[in-house]
């Protein structure tokens, strides 16, 4: 797959800037002022240092229930470069700690595959220090950004290319392998505050998607581990 790259040094929101694009473009910034995550939290990250980037992909064709799959195709293709799991349903998990978050968002017959990946920073706010880490903590040096983001598109492009012909049964095994929630006991909030969340062991992502807790499949949502796998 060829992609075009279209950067602007300071955008509100990369996935916003994406609504006006084609597939294959790839839309990137040195600095979001209101990147956002699932359930709208934000996406934190110190400009210059990491990779905040927007990629418009087809699912012209494409099943819905296929289509729901792509985040994960995503994050598998982000895991590729940075190692770690693919925490359900769109965040890449690196010794525990998140490297990298995934938003993607329906435009017409295309989807916008925003995409957060820490690779320099070192210092992150006081909210997410525990729980965050970056491609040159995990390494050990400064990662070369260019590098890493063409990394990341030859894999996304090759990933792609199989979802699109054999849908996510073709990248399935993979997944499961890599899977970071697999045999631990989770807790998924399905909205911000959720009084019911769903809890219990979790039996890993199941062949169409959906995160398998206690039995029940769950189609979207929060995971957060409570007891370690």
């Amino acid at each position: 797959m060829t992609f075009t790259l279209i950067h602007r040094e300071r955008t509100e929101s990369t996935n916003l800037d994406a609504r006006a694009g084609v597939p294959g473009d790839v839309f990137t910034a040195r600095e979001q002022t209101a990147g956002r995550g699932r359930l709208d939290h934000r996406w934190l990250a110190r400009p210059g240092e990491n990779l905040t980037f927007s990629v418009v992909l087809s699912a012209a064709g494409v099943p819905p229930e296929e289509v729901m799959t792509l985040p994960l195709v995503v994050g598998l293709a982000v895991r590729r470069v940075t190692g770690g799991a693919v925490k359900w349903p769109n965040d890449v998990l690196v010794n525990g700690r998140k490297i990298a978050g995934i938003l993607c968002e329906r435009n017409g017959d295309n989807v916008i595959c925003g995409i957060g990946v820490n690779v320099n920073q070192t210092v992150f706010p006081a909210e997410i220090a525990a729980r965050a880490t970056s491609l040159r903590l995990v390494r050990g040096d400064a990662q070369d950004l260019d590098a890493v983001l063409a990394a990341l598109l030859a894999e996304l492009g090759a990933l792609y290319e199989t979802w699109r012909a054999g849908g996510f049964a073709a990248v399935y095994a993979e997944l499961a392998a890599h899977d970071a929630l697999k045999g631990a006991v989770v807790s998924v909030r399905q909205t911000d505050g959720d009084p019911a969340p769903v809890e219990g062991l979790c039996g890993g992502i199941g062949v169409d998607g959906a995160l398998l807790v206690a039995g029940r499949p769950v189609y979207a949502g929060e995971a957060v581990r409570t007891l370690p796998v």
